[in-house]
């Protein structure tokens, strides 16, 4: 009996998600219907003119980088933007990663005065591109990833800057898209998020996309079904009330202002993007500024995915720890209405559906897994959550893919739609419980105060890495 309405309560469980991804789906075709009506081009050509865009630090904080580093730097020199600077941080890296760029960019020694609005490790040097004067290198001692964008933006000069990931690439109009709510909004949205898709398997060269392909490994293909399903779905909806606590690490812009008000990114902590996204909200609410936090959902931004079993546990276990870690530190928030739809929705969602939605979609494995080969659990009840998991992590996948399809022009070619869409179908029975076990991971991870970060194996991204 007991058994049996514990196989409800999954149930209902999953149906409650089910619902919210319906929601999800109709509001990402909602957004994105009205976006395929513009004409990016002319939006483009607007923002760059106009005489209030704002000028842009970009911050690369880069650790034993040398392998995609040279590439992510093309890629950011070629951005079309009126007025930016680049800023590699060089956070103690004990590999080449330095006198590669130093090298390749021909960057002499400068000698300038650092701020400190934000405490950091020491600075070691300050360099500077003579191919490239707005590129510059600061290297430090190893102080973490958020210890190195805060150096970044005690150098920076702008009033806004975009931190990208060392191994990432950005298509030439993505700085342009991401400033766009910002610029529109007369600075009321002070920090954006964009979308970020999987690198591997396309051709690249000198820091551009020369033709999009798909990495055929299923481990990486599942990858991009995910990040497909996470940023065409999850963050367009959240984006839409006001409640987006996560924007990736990979690709995002904040107000300089706003960020050293908040106390900046915290060094020691895992999830360092999420925690100062939440910070960014509580400020906005303790001030009550009106100020916004937003999704742009245009494909804008490619990375390098993890290849093999081994660097993904790393990556989604680090994830996991670091979500519950940020929702922990913030617990005062949770069902407080002082923080509006933040307190009242956003953190009851990611706490029961992000965060330890893990251990309540791996009892529904167990208990499907038991129906079967004993027999005494209620089978009604197993096939019905069978279902409802196929639905869940299948069908919204393939509803993402296809979405995609029609708004964007990444995967032109029908056999890569239909080879991720059949892959789509098979998530539910492998690939979903592998990553449910590792979220599960993050969690006593946390519990237990273990605090592994693992280091991200880079194979580098550019030609001869396309499987297809």
């Amino acid at each position: 009996m007991i058994v049996s309405i514990i196989g409800w309560l999954i149930l209902i469980y999953v149906g409650f998600v089910i619902f919210f991804y319906i929601l999800m789906v109709t509001s990402a075709y909602r957004t994105l219907s009205k976006r395929k009506m513009l004409d990016d081009n002319m939006l483009e050509e607007d923002f760059k003119v106009n005489m209030f865009t704002k000028p842009v630090s970009i911050l690369v904080p880069a650790y034993n980088e040398e392998v995609g580093i040279v590439e992510s730097l093309h890629s950011l020199i070629n951005l079309r933007y009126p007025e930016s600077e680049i800023i590699v941080i060089d956070d103690g890296s004990t590999d080449d990663t330095a006198d590669i760029l130093i090298k390749k960019f021909k960057m002499k020694r400068i000698y300038r005065q650092v701020p400190s609005h934000l405490v950091t490790e020491s600075i070691v040097s300050l360099h500077q591109s003579e191919l490239h004067p707005k590129v510059f290198l600061l290297r430090k001692m190893n102080g973490g990833k958020a210890d190195a964008l805060n150096a970044g933006i005690n150098l920076a000069r702008y009033p806004y800057f975009c931190s990208i990931d060392g191994d990432s690439i950005l298509d030439e109009n993505s700085l342009l898209k991401v400033m766009r709510p910002i610029i529109a909004s007369d600075g009321k949205v002070v920090a954006a998020g964009g979308n970020v898709r999987i690198a591997n398997g396309n051709d690249i060269h000198l820091g551009s996309i020369v033709e999009h392909n798909i990495f055929r490994r299923p481990l990486v293909m599942m990858q991009i079904v995910e990040y497909l399903r996470a940023f065409m779905l999850g963050r367009i909806f959240l984006s839409e009330f006001n409640m987006v606590l996560i924007i990736s690490g990979a690709f995002s812009v904040f107000s300089k202002k706003t960020v050293i008000e908040a106390g900046g990114y915290s060094p020691g902590v895992i999830g360092e993007d999420m925690e100062l996204v939440v910070k960014v909200h509580e400020l906005i609410r303790r001030k009550k500024t009106g100020e916004r936090v937003e999704f742009v959902p245009e494909p804008v931004c490619w990375t390098e995915a993890p290849a093999t079993l081994k660097v993904l546990r790393r990556q989604r276990r680090r994830w996991s720890q670091g979500l519950i870690e940020s929702l922990w530190r913030h617990r005062h928030m949770t069902l407080n209405p002082k923080y509006g739809r933040i307190g009242l929705l956003a953190f009851p969602y990611f706490w029961l559906f992000e965060g330890f939605g893990a251990l309540i979609e791996l009892a529904g494995y167990l208990y499907i897994i038991f129906a079967f080969f004993t027999g005494g659990l209620n089978v009604e009840v197993a096939v019905l959550l069978m279902l409802a998991l196929i639905l869940y992590g299948s069908i919204f996948s393939s509803f993402s893919l296809l979405m995609d399809a029609w708004t964007t022009n990444n995967y032109t070619k029908a056999s890569h739609i239909l080879t991720l869409v059949l892959l789509a179908l098979s998530e539910t029975f492998w690939y979903r419980p592998l990553t449910l076990l590792w979220r599960i991971e993050g969690i006593f991870n946390f519990i237990r105060r273990k605090h592994v970060w693992g280091q991200m194996e880079r194979k580098g991204l550019g030609r001869g890495e396309t499987e297809s």
